[in-house]
């Protein structure tokens, strides 16, 4: 058996192979990011990442620390590229906001009231350039910043 290596363009996919005529066909990839990403194995995919590599070199790890390796990367694909300019304090920068509790009332919650402060309720590497990318993450991911908030 013969194997022949085919070049995608960037930006296409591959739509149909004939084995008989050895014809390819290709088709454009969906532009929005959310279109192309739903659940974490796109994430791995559009970052070129193979699946089972990622799930050797993230053997033994405790789930929430798993989580935050997909969260970073989950980030990393949604944003395409872009990183947050902590030097441009007129640049917004978004990330998922949850509201989790229980049945009893208790949960994450958090009261507060200073004159002058300076706080950050997130890690700088998941945030997001957009609040509709920050809201899809969320909404998305669900599970993944479950296990990575929760214990």
């Amino acid at each position: 058996m013969e194997t022949l290596k085919i070049e995608i363009p960037k930006g296409y996919e591959i739509e149909k192979f004939d084995t008989t005529t050895g014809v390819v066909s290709f088709k454009e990839k969906p532009k929005n990011i959310k279109e192309r990403i739903k659940d974490f194995h796109d994430v791995l995919e559009v970052l070129g990442i193979d699946a089972d590599d990622f799930e050797e070199e993230n053997e033994g790890l405790e789930e929430d620390e798993l989580a935050y390796r997909q969260i970073k990367l989950i980030v990393k694909a949604l944003n395409e590229g872009w990183t947050p300019d902590w030097t441009n304090s007129s640049e917004a920068k978004y990330f998922p906001w949850f509201k989790m509790g229980s049945s009893s009332g208790s949960g994450f919650s958090f009261g507060d009231y200073a004159y002058w402060r300076t706080a950050s309720y997130v890690g700088s590497r998941l945030c997001f350039k957009s609040r509709e990318l920050a809201e899809y993450a969320g909404k998305q991911f669900t599970e993944i910043y479950k296990k990575y908030m929760t214990i």
